[in-house]
């Protein structure tokens, strides 16, 4: 519905995104309207257009979707405008004075005929060229917001073009509407598109097609995909615009000349990249030859004594291939160590740490999320952070490029950098990691190369092992101890195209029981089994708590097996915590939730044990609600590795909840128990290596629900989507050249 009146108080306003809660009077009552109203100030008279909601507490409630801002319509109603403090110099009395002497032609003197403010007492002619100019300034601004809405763009996306362009900026996007691409992350093309040929731009426009490349580009980079085969590019563009190849290849070139796009010729095929792709890659083959080619100024001397001398210490006796990994570390400056569950990486780390402690040399753990970094701490003994907090990265703005690849760097303080789970980190992030390195730091990469790559773009762990310019070495003993793991050699199986679903019991003696699967067909069937193994089945295998030591896991967001109907029948079997609740949009947030950050939220702030503060969550670290306050309008969230952190209720987006996640969510993380269902969805979900991601999150206990099937299929599904990417490529090309 839609109705008009006039701003009396602001109640709550966000000056970030211009969330807004305040009391609006119309004709027919006064009531209180909430929503994102960027550049609206008390006084102002709109066009709201939403629907009328109950709020727990508050009672009745308009929720704004659409605003207009208008003329007030009464002379009161502009009164009341003026005096709201809006303009410098204009109280309520000056306010009255001028409505007295102009009434209904004010707001033509405001905005036309300055000079005539001066007839009023206590204006001179300079004083009111100024109120006249700060008038027409904040009418100009909700005329940007208005004319971007009507083509879709949101209000708080309004604040970022006016910010860029300013008060030109209605003139600024009727030239070129494409421009809000490079503004804007997150506005569809389609829309930007259709406003254009709406302003008469044509449809083979240079602007218009220039613009669709790079759009394209990025959505192929969703996929983790650094580039794009040229005329697969052509193909899609064409089917986007209806325009004609030449005139692409033409706007291509154009591009190239302006280092917005690459194009690289791989084995007589070529790749187009965005420049920021291009780029990183570029920039993480240059760094790692140098950093390979450098003098190993950190090398142990004496090897082979202190390596035996610590093991006796230790009275630890390492397998020949974990040796050959530690000597590896100490006669390279780069090198990858990689293997699956149990194959004694952690103690590789261990033994390495203590080596180089003996040397009095510094050595930084690292990992790319926040309970990847716990777990190797856990697992270390030592300080291990998240790669963003060891970097000190703070806030980039999310551009049609996502990413600045020039952005500054501290340099990392240590002698020898361990990364682990690197099979997560992106082309950005590697990019980051070498720009923060002095040359002759030891460089160790870890991870398994058979989990799933990073949600960003790249494939940087398994493209450094196939250029085979790096040394690294595969760890594939798995040693008696973990042997002992139905998790663990399940795990091996499944990696090694082996099914776990007819093992003779002999097999299974002397073997831990950890591991159960659960042959079901029935969805309805799954989703009672998962609720009734969260909410107490278990007890007879231990002790476990659902909210400290399970978490469920599915391929999928969607369907009745999926994230979003698995969160909410487990928040209502589990959390009956319904007296204080939060709603935003289809969610429903309440105290004891457990949720995940979905994005990277670089200027939160987080406590931690009263003794430590600072700013940044980062997207995949997992939390509880532990308060929402009706009164500041916040959620509090107490995360796992103990930041606290507060939201504003119109920052609830970056949030979800996590009863439930996907597998590829999971990566990096490491819970006691792991309850993983496996229902019939799309094929492409149903690979192998999301399989053996899923069984290597358990620790104590894995119990996966599916049908033999499903679970058969994923075991022989090694059809991974493919990632286009030229890393290998460049690594192998400057190896070249460094060898002539």
């Amino acid at each position: 519905m839609e109705i008009r009146g006039q701003i009396t108080s602001i109640i709550y306003e966000n000056e970030i995104n211009g969330y807004m809660v305040a009391e609006f009077k119309t004709a027919e009552e006064e009531t209180v309207i909430t929503g994102y109203l960027p550049f609206i100030n008390n006084g102002d008279s709109l066009k709201v257009t939403g629907k009328f909601v109950t709020h727990q507490e508050y009672g009745r409630q308009f929720k704004v979707e659409t605003f207009e801002k208008i003329m007030p319509e009464t002379l009161d109603a502009l009164e009341r405008y003026l005096s709201g403090g809006i303009i410098t110099g204009v109280g309520p009395a000056t306010a009255k004075k001028i409505i007295k002497k102009f009434g209904e032609e004010t707001i033509h003197v405001l905005r036309f005929e300055p000079d005539k403010l001066s007839q009023v007492k206590g204006i001179n002619t300079e004083k009111a060229a100024k109120i006249s100019e700060e008038f027409t300034e904040k009418w100009e601004l909700w005329e940007i917001v208005g004319f971007l809405e009507k083509f879709g763009i949101s209000a708080a996306n309004s604040k970022k073009v006016y910010e860029a362009f300013g008060k030109n900026a209605v003139n600024e996007i009727e030239a070129n509407p494409y421009t809000l691409l490079d503004i804007t992350y997150g506005v569809d093309f389609k829309k930007i598109d259709k406003m254009a040929l709406e302003l008469g731009i044509a449809g083979n426009d240079e602007k218009r097609i220039e613009s669709a490349i790079r759009y394209s580009l990025v959505l192929a980079s969703n996929n983790g995909n650094t580039c794009v085969e040229k005329q697969n590019l052509i193909t899609y563009v064409q089917g986007l615009l209806n325009v004609e190849p030449n005139e692409i290849e033409n706007c291509m070139i154009n591009l190239k000349a302006r280092e917005k796009i690459e194009i690289e010729n791989l084995e007589g095929i070529e790749w187009v990249y965005l420049n920021t792709f291009y780029a990183c890659e570029k920039n993480i083959a240059e760094k790692l030859s140098i950093l390979k080619l450098a003098k190993n100024i950190k090398k142990i001397k004496n090897f082979e004594k202190k390596f035996n001398d610590e093991e006796k210490k230790s009275n630890i006796t390492l397998s020949e291939k974990q040796k050959e990994a530690i000597q590896l570390v100490n006669d390279n400056n780069v090198c990858v160590i990689t293997g699956g569950p149990g194959t004694g990486k952690t103690t590789i780390i261990k033994f390495i740490i203590e080596m180089y402690k003996q040397e009095e040399k510094k050595v930084v753990l690292c990992a790319p999320t926040g309970r990847a970094a716990k777990r190797m701490s856990e697992a270390t003994g030592e300080e291990a952070t998240t790669i963003h907090r060891l970097l000190s990265l703070g806030k980039m703005e999310e551009t049609l490029e996502m990413e600045r690849v020039d952005y500054q760097i501290a340099p990392i303080d240590g002698d020898i950098i361990i990364i682990d789970e690197m099979s997560m980190v992106d082309v950005f992030l590697m990019n980051y990691i070498l720009k923060g390195l002095y040359i002759g730091t030891k460089l160790v990469l870890v991870g398994d190369i058979n989990q799933l790559p990073s949600v960003g773009p790249g494939n940087i762990l398994k493209d450094i092992i196939n250029s085979e310019v790096i040394e690294t070495i595969e760890l594939n003993e798995i040693f008696r101890q973990a042997a002992q793991s139905q998790i663990i050699t399940n795990a091996h199986k499944v990696n090694n195209g082996e099914s776990f679903l007819n093992i003779p019991k002999e097999e299974l003696q002397d073997k831990l029981q950890d591991f159960f699967y659960i042959n079901e067909t029935s969805m309805e069937k799954m989703l009672e089994d998962v609720i009734s193994l969260c909410s107490g089945r278990l007890k007879k295998y231990g002790n476990y708590d659902f909210f400290k030591d399970i978490q469920v896991l599915t391929p999928t967001k969607k369907g009745k097996l999926g994230t979003k109907e698995l969160n909410i029948e487990l928040q209502n079997a589990l959390n009956p915590n319904k007296k204080i609740e939060k709603k935003h949009g289809e969610r429903t947030f309440l105290v004891g939730d457990r949720v995940m950050q979905i994005k990277n939220n670089y200027d939160i702030y987080w406590e931690k044990n009263g003794r430590e503060n600072g700013t940044g969550i980062f997207n995949g670290e997992l939390g509880r609600i532990s308060k929402i306050d009706d009164i500041t309008k916040q959620i509090e969230v107490q995360f796992d590795d103990e930041k606290k952190a507060w939201y504003e209720y119109s920052e609830l987006e970056q949030l979800e909840h996590s009863y439930s996640i996907t597998i590829h969510k999971s990566q990096g993380s490491e819970f006691d128990v792991v309850i993983m269902c496996l229902p019939p969805v799309a094929p492409m979900l149903l690979s192998r290596n999301l399989l053996y991601t899923g069984i290597t999150r358990a620790k104590k206990l894995l119990i996966v629900l599916g049908t033999r099937s499903t679970v058969e299929y994923m075991i022989q599904n090694t059809q991974t989507k493919k990632r286009n990417t030229g890393l290998e490529y460049k690594l192998r090309n400057i190896n070249a050249i460094d060898k002539t």
